[in-house]
Protein backbone atom coordinates (compact mmCIF):
# COMPACT_ATOMS: atom_id res chain seq x y z
CA UNK A 1 0.00 0.00 0.00
CA UNK A 2 2.78 2.41 -0.16
CA UNK A 3 2.20 3.55 -3.70
CA UNK A 4 -1.00 4.44 -2.66
CA UNK A 5 0.20 6.49 0.32
CA UNK A 6 2.36 8.04 -1.58
CA UNK A 7 -0.30 8.93 -4.31
CA UNK A 8 -1.93 10.04 -1.00
CA UNK A 9 0.23 12.27 0.06
CA UNK A 10 0.48 13.60 -3.22
CA UNK A 11 -2.97 14.39 -3.54
CA UNK A 12 -2.42 16.58 -0.40
CA UNK A 13 -0.23 18.66 -1.84
CA UNK A 14 -1.83 18.97 -4.78
CA UNK A 15 -4.94 20.73 -2.74
CA UNK A 16 -2.21 23.84 -1.87
CA UNK A 17 -1.97 24.57 -6.19
CA UNK A 18 -4.28 27.78 -6.95
CA UNK A 19 -7.75 26.59 -8.34
CA UNK A 20 -6.18 27.72 -11.70
CA UNK A 21 -3.47 25.17 -11.95
CA UNK A 22 -5.64 22.25 -10.27
CA UNK A 23 -7.93 22.82 -13.81
CA UNK A 24 -4.88 21.83 -15.92
CA UNK A 25 -5.13 18.24 -17.13
CA UNK A 26 -2.05 16.51 -15.45
CA UNK A 27 -4.99 17.30 -12.78
CA UNK A 28 -7.18 14.94 -14.17
CA UNK A 29 -4.49 12.42 -15.56
CA UNK A 30 -4.96 13.61 -18.79
CA UNK A 31 -1.27 14.59 -19.59
CA UNK A 32 0.48 13.40 -22.75
CA UNK A 33 1.08 9.41 -24.18
CA UNK A 34 4.44 10.13 -23.58
CA UNK A 35 3.84 11.15 -20.06
CA UNK A 36 1.70 7.95 -19.34
CA UNK A 37 3.95 5.62 -20.85
CA UNK A 38 6.87 6.93 -18.94
CA UNK A 39 5.04 7.25 -15.25
CA UNK A 40 4.57 4.21 -13.41
CA UNK A 41 0.65 3.44 -12.73
CA UNK A 42 0.68 4.93 -9.28
CA UNK A 43 -2.92 3.90 -8.96
CA UNK A 44 -1.92 0.19 -8.97
CA UNK A 45 -3.06 -1.09 -4.86
CA UNK A 46 -0.56 -3.65 -4.23
CA UNK A 47 -3.11 -5.88 -2.69
CA UNK A 48 -2.23 -8.79 -0.72
CA UNK A 49 -1.95 -11.95 -2.41
CA UNK A 50 -4.44 -14.78 -1.48
CA UNK A 51 -4.42 -17.27 1.07
CA UNK A 52 -4.01 -21.01 0.16
CA UNK A 53 -6.91 -22.63 2.22
CA UNK A 54 -6.52 -26.08 0.75
CA UNK A 55 -7.98 -28.82 3.07
CA UNK A 56 -5.11 -30.04 5.20
CA UNK A 57 -5.83 -33.44 4.27
CA UNK A 58 -6.29 -33.08 0.40
CA UNK A 59 -2.77 -31.04 0.94
CA UNK A 60 -1.55 -34.58 2.29
CA UNK A 61 -2.84 -36.86 0.35
CA UNK A 62 -1.03 -34.98 -2.55
CA UNK A 63 2.21 -34.32 -1.25
CA UNK A 64 4.05 -36.15 -3.20
CA UNK A 65 2.78 -34.67 -6.52
CA UNK A 66 4.78 -31.55 -8.64
CA UNK A 67 2.92 -28.49 -7.94
CA UNK A 68 1.23 -28.88 -11.64
CA UNK A 69 -0.34 -32.43 -10.92
CA UNK A 70 -1.05 -31.17 -7.48
CA UNK A 71 -3.35 -28.07 -8.68
CA UNK A 72 -4.51 -30.30 -11.58
CA UNK A 73 -6.47 -32.54 -8.56
CA UNK A 74 -7.23 -29.77 -6.41
CA UNK A 75 -9.46 -28.16 -9.34
CA UNK A 76 -11.01 -31.38 -10.28
CA UNK A 77 -11.97 -32.74 -7.06
CA UNK A 78 -13.72 -29.22 -5.98
CA UNK A 79 -15.34 -29.05 -9.99
CA UNK A 80 -16.77 -32.36 -9.33
CA UNK A 81 -18.19 -31.26 -6.01
CA UNK A 82 -19.69 -27.78 -6.95
CA UNK A 83 -20.94 -29.69 -10.16
CA UNK A 84 -22.99 -32.26 -7.39
CA UNK A 85 -24.07 -29.26 -5.02
CA UNK A 86 -25.58 -27.26 -8.10
CA UNK A 87 -27.60 -30.58 -9.72
CA UNK A 88 -28.66 -30.91 -6.03
CA UNK A 89 -29.99 -27.19 -5.51
CA UNK A 90 -31.69 -28.36 -9.44
CA UNK A 91 -33.03 -31.13 -7.62
CA UNK A 92 -34.35 -29.09 -4.67
CA UNK A 93 -36.61 -26.66 -7.35
CA UNK A 94 -36.77 -23.13 -8.14
CA UNK A 95 -36.67 -21.38 -4.88
CA UNK A 96 -33.68 -22.75 -3.85
CA UNK A 97 -32.12 -21.83 -7.12
CA UNK A 98 -33.21 -18.33 -7.02
CA UNK A 99 -31.66 -18.19 -3.47
CA UNK A 100 -28.27 -19.68 -4.61
CA UNK A 101 -28.49 -17.31 -7.04
CA UNK A 102 -28.96 -14.49 -4.93
CA UNK A 103 -25.93 -15.83 -2.89
CA UNK A 104 -23.59 -15.85 -5.37
CA UNK A 105 -24.21 -12.48 -6.61
CA UNK A 106 -23.66 -10.99 -2.82
CA UNK A 107 -20.80 -12.81 -2.90
CA UNK A 108 -19.44 -11.96 -6.54
CA UNK A 109 -20.35 -7.88 -5.15
CA UNK A 110 -18.10 -9.12 -2.12
CA UNK A 111 -15.08 -9.42 -3.64
CA UNK A 112 -15.26 -6.90 -5.68
CA UNK A 113 -15.83 -4.34 -3.72
CA UNK A 114 -13.32 -5.35 -0.98
CA UNK A 115 -10.89 -4.73 -3.61
CA UNK A 116 -11.93 -1.22 -3.75
CA UNK A 117 -12.22 -0.83 0.38
CA UNK A 118 -8.49 -1.64 0.50
CA UNK A 119 -8.11 1.40 -1.31
CA UNK A 120 -10.29 3.33 -0.14
CA UNK A 121 -9.49 2.35 3.91
CA UNK A 122 -5.84 3.55 3.22
CA UNK A 123 -7.45 6.93 3.33
CA UNK A 124 -9.48 6.08 6.67
CA UNK A 125 -12.77 7.88 4.53
CA UNK A 126 -15.80 7.03 5.94
CA UNK A 127 -19.06 5.08 4.28
CA UNK A 128 -17.37 3.87 1.66
CA UNK A 129 -18.65 0.01 2.62
CA UNK A 130 -21.75 1.06 4.11
CA UNK A 131 -23.35 2.97 1.02
CA UNK A 132 -22.36 0.00 -1.48
CA UNK A 133 -24.43 -2.43 0.43
CA UNK A 134 -26.75 -0.09 0.66
CA UNK A 135 -26.94 0.32 -2.83
CA UNK A 136 -26.65 -3.26 -3.62
CA UNK A 137 -29.72 -3.53 -0.91
CA UNK A 138 -31.33 -0.94 -3.22
CA UNK A 139 -30.77 -2.61 -6.68
CA UNK A 140 -31.89 -5.91 -5.09
CA UNK A 141 -35.41 -4.30 -3.87
CA UNK A 142 -35.72 -2.51 -7.09
CA UNK A 143 -34.76 -5.92 -8.72
CA UNK A 144 -36.59 -8.45 -7.44
CA UNK A 145 -39.66 -6.37 -6.69
CA UNK A 146 -40.18 -6.32 -10.51
CA UNK A 147 -39.82 -9.99 -10.46
CA UNK A 148 -42.87 -10.34 -7.54
CA UNK A 149 -44.82 -7.92 -9.56
CA UNK A 150 -44.53 -10.09 -12.61
CA UNK A 151 -44.29 -13.67 -11.62
CA UNK A 152 -45.93 -13.47 -8.05
CA UNK A 153 -49.69 -12.14 -8.87
CA UNK A 154 -51.25 -14.93 -7.02
CA UNK A 155 -50.04 -13.60 -4.38
CA UNK A 156 -49.96 -10.44 -4.78
CA UNK A 157 -53.67 -10.55 -4.97
CA UNK A 158 -54.27 -12.09 -1.70
CA UNK A 159 -52.19 -9.96 0.15
CA UNK A 160 -52.97 -5.96 0.48
CA UNK A 161 -49.95 -4.76 1.59
CA UNK A 162 -48.03 -6.46 -1.18
CA UNK A 163 -50.40 -4.71 -3.44
CA UNK A 164 -49.57 -1.24 -2.34
CA UNK A 165 -45.94 -2.28 -2.49
CA UNK A 166 -46.47 -3.33 -6.29
CA UNK A 167 -48.41 0.09 -6.95
CA UNK A 168 -46.00 2.11 -5.89
CA UNK A 169 -42.61 -0.42 -6.10
CA UNK A 170 -40.62 1.98 -8.82
CA UNK A 171 -41.51 5.49 -6.70
CA UNK A 172 -40.56 3.17 -3.45
CA UNK A 173 -36.91 2.12 -5.37
CA UNK A 174 -36.07 5.73 -6.40
CA UNK A 175 -36.55 7.19 -2.83
CA UNK A 176 -34.26 4.38 -1.43
CA UNK A 177 -31.53 5.36 -4.32
CA UNK A 178 -32.17 9.34 -3.53
CA UNK A 179 -31.37 8.75 -0.14
CA UNK A 180 -28.30 6.92 -0.86
CA UNK A 181 -27.59 9.37 -3.61
CA UNK A 182 -27.75 12.16 -1.05
CA UNK A 183 -25.76 10.13 2.08
CA UNK A 184 -23.01 9.86 -0.27
CA UNK A 185 -22.84 13.60 -1.34
CA UNK A 186 -22.82 14.41 2.75
CA UNK A 187 -20.20 11.94 2.83
CA UNK A 188 -17.52 14.02 0.90
CA UNK A 189 -14.48 15.20 2.33
CA UNK A 190 -12.21 17.58 1.37
CA UNK A 191 -8.54 17.04 -0.49
CA UNK A 192 -10.56 13.45 -1.44
CA UNK A 193 -13.36 14.12 -3.52
CA UNK A 194 -11.48 12.76 -6.58
CA UNK A 195 -10.87 9.65 -5.11
CA UNK A 196 -14.49 9.34 -3.67
CA UNK A 197 -15.89 9.72 -6.96
CA UNK A 198 -13.21 6.95 -8.11
CA UNK A 199 -14.77 4.82 -5.55
CA UNK A 200 -18.68 5.74 -6.60
CA UNK A 201 -18.28 5.01 -9.91
CA UNK A 202 -16.58 1.37 -8.92
CA UNK A 203 -19.78 0.16 -6.66
CA UNK A 204 -22.03 1.26 -9.92
CA UNK A 205 -19.96 -0.57 -12.21
CA UNK A 206 -20.25 -3.84 -9.94
CA UNK A 207 -23.71 -3.25 -9.57
CA UNK A 208 -24.10 -3.41 -13.15
CA UNK A 209 -22.08 -6.01 -13.79
CA UNK A 210 -23.20 -8.46 -11.10
CA UNK A 211 -27.14 -7.24 -9.88
CA UNK A 212 -28.31 -6.44 -13.08
CA UNK A 213 -27.57 -9.67 -14.95
CA UNK A 214 -28.27 -11.90 -11.86
CA UNK A 215 -31.45 -10.67 -12.03
CA UNK A 216 -31.57 -11.62 -16.06
CA UNK A 217 -30.54 -15.13 -14.85
CA UNK A 218 -33.84 -15.37 -12.20
CA UNK A 219 -35.78 -14.04 -15.40
CA UNK A 220 -33.85 -16.94 -18.07
CA UNK A 221 -35.53 -19.25 -14.92
CA UNK A 222 -39.22 -18.44 -15.20
CA UNK A 223 -39.40 -19.15 -18.44
CA UNK A 224 -38.48 -22.83 -17.67
CA UNK A 225 -35.42 -24.59 -16.21
CA UNK A 226 -33.99 -25.58 -19.32
CA UNK A 227 -33.19 -21.68 -19.75
CA UNK A 228 -31.28 -21.55 -16.93
CA UNK A 229 -29.28 -25.19 -16.63
CA UNK A 230 -27.81 -25.67 -20.45
CA UNK A 231 -26.33 -22.60 -20.65
CA UNK A 232 -25.15 -22.72 -17.21
CA UNK A 233 -23.92 -26.47 -17.83
CA UNK A 234 -22.30 -25.61 -20.95
CA UNK A 235 -20.04 -22.82 -19.34
CA UNK A 236 -18.74 -25.15 -16.93
CA UNK A 237 -18.26 -27.90 -19.57
CA UNK A 238 -16.15 -25.36 -21.85
CA UNK A 239 -14.11 -24.06 -18.79
CA UNK A 240 -13.44 -27.79 -17.98
CA UNK A 241 -12.42 -29.05 -21.41
CA UNK A 242 -10.76 -25.94 -22.61
CA UNK A 243 -8.54 -26.74 -19.61
CA UNK A 244 -7.94 -30.46 -20.22
CA UNK A 245 -7.13 -29.84 -23.54
CA UNK A 246 -5.20 -26.79 -23.19
CA UNK A 247 -3.25 -29.04 -20.09
CA UNK A 248 -2.49 -31.69 -22.14
CA UNK A 249 -2.01 -30.41 -25.53
CA UNK A 250 -1.81 -26.50 -24.98
CA UNK A 251 1.24 -24.67 -27.05
CA UNK A 252 0.69 -21.77 -28.77
CA UNK A 253 -0.68 -19.05 -26.28
CA UNK A 254 -4.27 -17.33 -27.17
CA UNK A 255 -4.27 -13.74 -25.17
CA UNK A 256 -1.43 -12.27 -23.07
CA UNK A 257 -4.11 -10.97 -20.40
CA UNK A 258 -4.29 -14.95 -19.62
CA UNK A 259 -1.02 -16.14 -20.48
CA UNK A 260 -2.04 -19.71 -19.58
CA UNK A 261 -4.77 -20.28 -21.93
CA UNK A 262 -3.60 -21.66 -25.71
CA UNK A 263 -5.67 -21.81 -28.61
CA UNK A 264 -5.69 -25.97 -28.47
CA UNK A 265 -7.31 -25.62 -24.93
CA UNK A 266 -9.64 -22.73 -26.91
CA UNK A 267 -10.73 -24.79 -29.58
CA UNK A 268 -10.76 -28.00 -27.63
CA UNK A 269 -13.22 -26.21 -25.63
CA UNK A 270 -15.52 -25.03 -28.40
CA UNK A 271 -15.78 -28.44 -30.22
CA UNK A 272 -16.65 -30.44 -26.74
CA UNK A 273 -19.25 -27.88 -25.73
CA UNK A 274 -21.34 -27.71 -28.54
CA UNK A 275 -21.56 -31.87 -28.78
CA UNK A 276 -22.22 -31.54 -25.03
CA UNK A 277 -24.94 -28.90 -25.20
CA UNK A 278 -26.24 -30.79 -28.13
CA UNK A 279 -26.36 -33.61 -26.14
CA UNK A 280 -27.86 -32.57 -22.87
CA UNK A 281 -30.75 -30.40 -24.09
CA UNK A 282 -31.87 -33.93 -26.15
CA UNK A 283 -31.56 -35.00 -22.31
CA UNK A 284 -33.63 -32.48 -20.92
CA UNK A 285 -36.14 -31.68 -23.20
CA UNK A 286 -38.24 -35.09 -22.40
CA UNK A 287 -39.22 -34.04 -18.96
CA UNK A 288 -41.85 -31.54 -18.23
CA UNK A 289 -40.18 -30.12 -15.36
CA UNK A 290 -37.28 -28.67 -17.30
CA UNK A 291 -39.53 -27.30 -20.42
CA UNK A 292 -42.26 -25.80 -18.41
CA UNK A 293 -42.05 -22.52 -17.83
CA UNK A 294 -42.18 -21.72 -13.68
CA UNK A 295 -45.18 -19.87 -12.04
CA UNK A 296 -46.36 -19.71 -8.83
CA UNK A 297 -49.69 -21.10 -7.71
CA UNK A 298 -52.70 -20.15 -5.52
CA UNK A 299 -51.48 -22.51 -3.39
CA UNK A 300 -48.43 -21.11 -2.33
CA UNK A 301 -46.04 -22.76 -4.15
CA UNK A 302 -43.97 -23.11 -7.58
CA UNK A 303 -45.92 -25.24 -10.60
CA UNK A 304 -44.10 -26.91 -12.88
CA UNK A 305 -46.87 -28.51 -15.32
CA UNK A 306 -47.69 -27.58 -18.68
CA UNK A 307 -48.10 -28.79 -22.55
CA UNK A 308 -44.91 -28.70 -24.10
CA UNK A 309 -44.63 -26.12 -26.43
CA UNK A 310 -43.37 -26.94 -30.09
CA UNK A 311 -39.59 -26.84 -29.12
CA UNK A 312 -39.73 -29.05 -26.94
CA UNK A 313 -41.72 -31.65 -29.53
CA UNK A 314 -39.70 -34.28 -31.59
CA UNK A 315 -39.56 -33.24 -35.28
CA UNK A 316 -38.63 -34.61 -38.09
CA UNK A 317 -35.67 -32.55 -40.07
CA UNK A 318 -34.05 -33.26 -43.37
CA UNK A 319 -30.45 -33.82 -43.29
CA UNK A 320 -28.60 -32.16 -45.79
CA UNK A 321 -26.77 -34.05 -48.60
CA UNK A 322 -23.49 -34.97 -47.55
CA UNK A 323 -24.50 -36.09 -44.15
CA UNK A 324 -26.75 -38.17 -46.05
CA UNK A 325 -24.12 -39.68 -47.71
CA UNK A 326 -21.71 -40.40 -44.75
CA UNK A 327 -24.63 -41.12 -42.51
CA UNK A 328 -26.93 -42.83 -44.75
CA UNK A 329 -30.08 -41.13 -43.10
CA UNK A 330 -32.28 -38.91 -45.08
CA UNK A 331 -33.69 -37.75 -42.15
CA UNK A 332 -33.18 -37.45 -38.10
CA UNK A 333 -35.75 -37.05 -35.31
CA UNK A 334 -34.53 -33.81 -33.07
CA UNK A 335 -36.20 -31.31 -30.14
CA UNK A 336 -36.15 -27.96 -32.16
CA UNK A 337 -34.51 -26.45 -28.64
CA UNK A 338 -31.02 -28.92 -29.62
CA UNK A 339 -30.73 -26.33 -32.37
CA UNK A 340 -31.31 -23.44 -30.27
CA UNK A 341 -28.46 -25.34 -27.80
CA UNK A 342 -26.05 -25.11 -31.08
CA UNK A 343 -26.53 -21.06 -30.97
CA UNK A 344 -26.45 -21.10 -26.49
CA UNK A 345 -23.14 -23.55 -26.68
CA UNK A 346 -21.31 -21.80 -29.64
CA UNK A 347 -21.76 -18.43 -27.67
CA UNK A 348 -20.95 -19.94 -24.36
CA UNK A 349 -17.47 -21.20 -26.00
CA UNK A 350 -16.37 -18.41 -28.85
CA UNK A 351 -17.56 -15.42 -26.64
CA UNK A 352 -18.06 -16.20 -22.85
CA UNK A 353 -14.62 -16.19 -22.44
CA UNK A 354 -14.00 -12.92 -22.95
CA UNK A 355 -15.97 -12.70 -19.70
CA UNK A 356 -12.83 -14.37 -17.95
CA UNK A 357 -10.41 -12.40 -19.96
CA UNK A 358 -11.94 -9.38 -19.39
CA UNK A 359 -12.10 -10.51 -15.39
CA UNK A 360 -8.33 -11.14 -16.66
CA UNK A 361 -7.77 -8.25 -16.95
CA UNK A 362 -9.35 -6.57 -13.93
CA UNK A 363 -6.98 -8.33 -11.80
CA UNK A 364 -3.61 -7.75 -13.96
CA UNK A 365 -4.66 -4.30 -13.26
CA UNK A 366 -4.90 -4.65 -9.66
CA UNK A 367 -1.63 -6.94 -9.12
CA UNK A 368 -3.91 -10.05 -7.79
CA UNK A 369 -4.12 -13.47 -8.70
CA UNK A 370 -7.45 -13.82 -7.99
CA UNK A 371 -10.70 -12.24 -6.85
CA UNK A 372 -10.84 -14.07 -3.04
CA UNK A 373 -9.67 -17.63 -2.06
CA UNK A 374 -12.80 -18.46 -1.23
CA UNK A 375 -12.52 -22.21 -3.28
CA UNK A 376 -8.73 -24.21 -3.60
CA UNK A 377 -7.41 -24.10 -6.52
CA UNK A 378 -10.25 -21.96 -8.23
CA UNK A 379 -10.03 -18.65 -6.31
CA UNK A 380 -12.98 -16.60 -5.60
CA UNK A 381 -16.74 -16.83 -6.72
CA UNK A 382 -16.54 -14.47 -8.68
CA UNK A 383 -13.47 -16.33 -10.82
CA UNK A 384 -15.97 -19.41 -11.46
CA UNK A 385 -18.94 -17.00 -12.99
CA UNK A 386 -17.03 -14.32 -14.94
CA UNK A 387 -18.37 -16.20 -17.99
CA UNK A 388 -22.23 -16.69 -16.72
CA UNK A 389 -22.90 -13.41 -15.69
CA UNK A 390 -22.09 -12.26 -19.94
CA UNK A 391 -23.86 -15.71 -20.87
CA UNK A 392 -27.07 -15.07 -18.88
CA UNK A 393 -27.14 -11.36 -20.57
CA UNK A 394 -27.24 -12.96 -24.13
CA UNK A 395 -29.41 -16.24 -23.27
CA UNK A 396 -32.25 -13.56 -22.06
CA UNK A 397 -31.43 -11.08 -24.97
CA UNK A 398 -31.85 -14.59 -27.40
CA UNK A 399 -35.32 -15.51 -25.80
CA UNK A 400 -36.71 -11.69 -26.10
CA UNK A 401 -35.43 -11.93 -29.95
CA UNK A 402 -36.48 -15.13 -31.04
CA UNK A 403 -38.46 -17.45 -28.60
CA UNK A 404 -40.01 -15.31 -25.93
CA UNK A 405 -44.22 -14.77 -26.97
CA UNK A 406 -47.07 -13.79 -25.60
CA UNK A 407 -47.41 -15.71 -21.78
CA UNK A 408 -51.24 -16.31 -21.23
CA UNK A 409 -50.97 -16.50 -17.66
CA UNK A 410 -48.85 -13.75 -16.89
CA UNK A 411 -51.49 -11.90 -19.01
CA UNK A 412 -54.17 -13.43 -16.67
CA UNK A 413 -52.34 -12.68 -13.31
CA UNK A 414 -52.07 -8.48 -14.75
CA UNK A 415 -55.87 -8.84 -15.16
CA UNK A 416 -56.74 -10.12 -11.86
CA UNK A 417 -55.17 -6.79 -9.93
CA UNK A 418 -57.23 -4.78 -11.72
CA UNK A 419 -60.12 -3.16 -10.40
CA UNK A 420 -63.68 -4.97 -11.36
CA UNK A 421 -64.87 -1.83 -13.10
CA UNK A 422 -61.50 -2.29 -15.43
CA UNK A 423 -61.55 -6.11 -15.42
CA UNK A 424 -65.40 -5.96 -16.93
CA UNK A 425 -64.38 -3.51 -19.83
CA UNK A 426 -61.94 -5.80 -20.56
CA UNK A 427 -64.33 -8.31 -20.89
CA UNK A 428 -66.58 -6.82 -22.81
CA UNK A 429 -63.70 -5.47 -25.30
CA UNK A 430 -62.50 -9.17 -26.06
CA UNK A 431 -65.69 -9.89 -26.48
CA UNK A 432 -66.74 -8.47 -29.14
CA UNK A 433 -63.36 -8.74 -30.61
CA UNK A 434 -64.38 -12.82 -30.67
CA UNK A 435 -67.56 -11.82 -31.99
CA UNK A 436 -66.73 -10.24 -35.50
CA UNK A 437 -64.09 -12.43 -35.68
CA UNK A 438 -66.40 -15.39 -35.49
CA UNK A 439 -64.37 -17.19 -33.11
CA UNK A 440 -67.58 -16.92 -30.66
CA UNK A 441 -70.85 -17.14 -32.23
CA UNK A 442 -73.10 -13.67 -31.57
CA UNK A 443 -75.97 -14.11 -28.80
CA UNK A 444 -78.89 -14.78 -29.84
CA UNK A 445 -82.09 -12.24 -29.15
CA UNK A 446 -85.59 -12.97 -28.71
CA UNK A 447 -88.21 -11.84 -30.22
Amino acid sequence: MTELRNRGGGDRDAENISDKDTDGEDRFGLGGEGDRDSKPDTDTPEVQPSVDNTPKCLNKALAGMSSRWKNWWIRGILTLTMISGFFLIIYMGPLPLMLMVLAIQIKCFQEIITIGYRVYHSYELPWFRTLSWYFLLCVNYFFYGETVAENFGNLVQRDEPLQFLVRYHRFISFALYLSGFCMFVLSLVKKHYRLQFYMFAWTHVTLLIVVSQSHLVIQNLFEGLIWFIVPISTVICNDITAYICGFFFGRTPLIKLSPKKTWEGFIGGFFSTVVFGFIFAYLLAQYNYFVCPVEYSESNSFLINCEPSDLFVLQDYTLPSVLQTVLRWKTVKIYPFQIHSIALSTFASLIGPFGGFFASGFKRAFKIKDFADTIPGHGGIMDRFDCQYLVATFVHVYLTSFIRGPNPSKVLQQLLVLQPEQQLSIFNTLKSHLTETGMIPPAIRGP
